[in-house]
């Protein structure tokens, strides 16, 4: 769910503004899972922007004292979540950890690094859903150190079927301040994109997997 139409027009602009978001329908991407794809996002770039990052973390703190009141814990997802999550738990004035893909190989060997208490109630900020599955890696580990998790907050999702399934399947609420949808949007009002181009772009979220090799692209 998107935590606003306003919010997501907005934040979509801004991605397009620094190109954290690049279009390119016909000149696709590859993604390291390997499939090709008409878009790219990297909202790490945002953080080279201070007004960008400035407007992303004030909508996510507004997000999270709207839909997330009791929360008393932010939780980074590593390492793309890292840098917009401390900035959020500074601002929220409170405490942040962050949860690593897998434990660590040394040392203490842990996977949440930070201080977590029993009982604290969580928020896992994330900057990109895609399939969703990095999000949800992160809620165990939270939950072995005795959090209860009351949502996940990100800055964008493609909302693809299988991540809001697999949301929906783990319990977890997920609100996300801008989508496909509202990119797509913009981008046409913005001339980015072609009126022609919209339908290959929407054909893209319906089967990425398959997408390239659909319309007989290769790498």
């Amino acid at each position: 769910m998107i935590f606003s139409e306003e919010t997501a027009r907005k934040i979509a602009d801004c991605l397009l503004q620094v190109k954290a978001i690049k279009i390119q329908p016909s000149n696709p991407f590859t993604w390291a899972s390997g499939w090709r794809s008409p878009i790219y996002c990297d909202n790490r770039v945002t953080l080279s922007h201070p007004e960008v990052r400035t407007i992303i973390k004030d909508s996510l703190v507004a997000l999270i004292r709207e839909k997330y009141s009791n929360a008393n814990l932010i939780a980074g997802v590593a390492t793309a979540g890292i840098a917009q999550g401390a900035l959020v738990a500074e601002a929220l004035n409170l405490p942040f950890v962050y949860v690593r893909p897998e434990p660590k190989k040394h040392g203490m060997g842990r996977q949440v690094e930070g201080e977590v208490k029993a009982g604290q109630r969580a928020v896992v900020i994330e900057d990109l859903i895609s399939t969703g599955k990095s999000s949800l890696n992160a809620l165990p580990p939270l939950r072995q150190e005795g959090c209860e998790i009351i949502g996940t907050a990100a800055t964008f999702s493609y909302g693809f079927e299988v991540a809001e399934d697999s949301f929906k399947k783990s319990g977890c609420l997920l609100y996300t301040l801008s989508d496909y949808e509202a990119l797509l949007s913009v981008a046409l009002e913005k001339k980015l994109i072609q009126a022609h181009e919209l339908e290959t772009l929407r054909e893209w979220r319906k089967n990425p997997e398959s997408w390239g090799s659909e319309l007989g692209i290769t790498n």
